[in-house]
């Protein structure tokens, strides 16, 4: 339906009128048929007269309105009562009049993001690089659904088939997925192990030329991962460092090297027990074999390698070091940290995507000693929490002196030698 402008001149004069109507098909093709006069239709500009027409085509189907329209409903009275003083029965309408209280649905599908997470893995090339690493089809098929839930809901293999069936992976990807069970993503992982090498050198040749990355700056950290059982056919699992807390609990080291975008470059699985920095000349030697020798570029580490051996096996390779010192070593600089003189403020952005973010004040001095440059840093956040480590550790010193006192008082402990080796002990234990 639409509304259609007439004119009439009667007597001199020039009426105007406002029809609605409807094309109906006829045997001399489509014609207009007259619904109803709407007079004048004076106070709406013409660019509401579509609208106002849906309007009232959908009313006269019987489509209630959210919020009511008066000039709907007077006009919606009138073309029925038209249509009843003429006898004609209500005009045909592919509407259709939905009860939204009595739909129902079944087999939720969720798209959005799987949709865009299959975008993404196809600009990356990433089944091409599996392809090349002698994935079959399937094999492919599974490792991207796998990629794909480790970014939109990450859950175990065990939970990972319910999930891909409640989304449009399927229709995406043109497979079936009904009888898909957990055991055939654990072979899976099998499958992908062996290749890593073949893997992350071929992404990261994509990567590199797609968004054009520049290959200096290499950051690597370790982290690690427990199993609760003995992992008997896990010859790395063994006891160690835990950084979860887990020394209960057989463990595996995992070494990341990243660029200075964030994207991966290299990775290595050591075994539970081996310490930061005997890891080092490994991960170098992967890391040339998944990118190739960039002499000049720089790795930066943390203070668990920060020793002369670990940094020698970074020059020899041509590489410069960014590293955090250690404690002694900071030590060092305790005069030029209290000089004021020399101290350069950092200013620091907040995240394009939190602008109301805020960034503690940072200032910086640069040291030059022998053949490298110390950078001097000072922060509010590390000075809080430098005061807040002192303190935990002054509570500490305090209680055990407590307990100390009381067993001297209660003649638990009388040799003078060994108290005086008590308190030393407890003077280390609080450094």
């Amino acid at each position: 339906m639409f509304i259609k402008r007439t004119t009439k001149r009667v007597g001199g004069r020039t009426y105007v009128n406002h029809i609605l109507v409807e094309s109906v098909a006829t045997s001399k093709g489509p014609r207009h048929r007259v619904v109803c006069s709407l007079g004048s239709l004076a106070p709406a500009p013409a660019e509401e007269w579509l609208a106002l027409a849906h309007k009232i085509e959908m009313a006269l189907a019987g489509q209630r309105p959210l919020v009511p329209d008066a000039q709907v409903d007077a006009i919606v009275n009138k073309v029925k009562a038209r249509q009843h003083v003429e006898g004609s029965a209500e005009p045909q309408s592919d509407l259709v009049v939905i009860h939204t209280d009595q739909v129902t649905t079944e087999e939720h599908r969720e798209a959005g993001p799987v949709h865009v997470g299959h975008q993404m893995w196809n600009k990356l090339g990433v089944d091409r690089v599996l392809a090349n690493a002698g994935l079959s089809a399937r094999a492919r098929v599974l490792t991207e659904i796998m990629t794909l839930n480790r970014l939109v809901l990450p859950l175990s293999e065990h939970a990972m088939p319910d999930w891909i069936r409640r989304t449009a992976l399927p229709d995406i990807l043109g497979a079936d997925f009904n009888t898909l069970a957990d055991e055939s993503l654990y072979k899976n992982l099998d499958r992908l192990h062996p290749r890593r090498a073949e893997i992350e050198k071929g992404l990261a040749e994509r990567e590199r030329t797609l968004f054009n990355l520049d290959d200096n700056i290499f950051l690597y950290d370790l982290t690690s991962t427990y199993f609760e059982g003995q992992c008997l056919q896990n010859p790395q699992a063994k006891r160690g460092y835990s950084r979860d807390q887990r020394s209960d609990c057989k463990q595996v080291v995992v070494g990341l090297v990243l660029d200075c975008e964030g994207f991966p470059k290299a990775h290595e699985v050591f075994d539970g027990n081996r310490t930061d920095r005997t890891t080092l000349d490994d991960i170098l030697n992967t890391l040339e074999a998944r990118t190739g020798k960039r002499e000049g570029a720089t790795v930066v580490v943390d203070r668990g390698m920060a020793f002369d051996d670990n940094l020698k096996q970074i020059t020899d390779r041509h590489y410069h070091y960014i590293v955090a010192s250690r404690q002694s070593e900071r030590n060092e600089h305790f005069d030029d940290f209290e000089d004021e003189a020399g101290w350069e403020e950092i200013v620091r952005q907040p995240s394009p995507r939190n602008p109301a973010q805020k960034k503690s004040r940072v200032v910086i001095k640069r040291k030059v000693v022998g053949d490298e440059v110390h950078i001097l840093c000072k922060s509010d956040g590390r000075e809080k929490k430098d005061r807040a480590i002192r303190e935990t550790h002054e509570q500490r010193l305090l209680a055990d002196l407590k307990k100390l006192t009381n067993r001297i008082a209660n003649g638990k402990l009388k040799d003078e030698s060994k108290i005086q080796q008590a308190i030393g002990r407890l003077r280390r234990e609080s450094r």
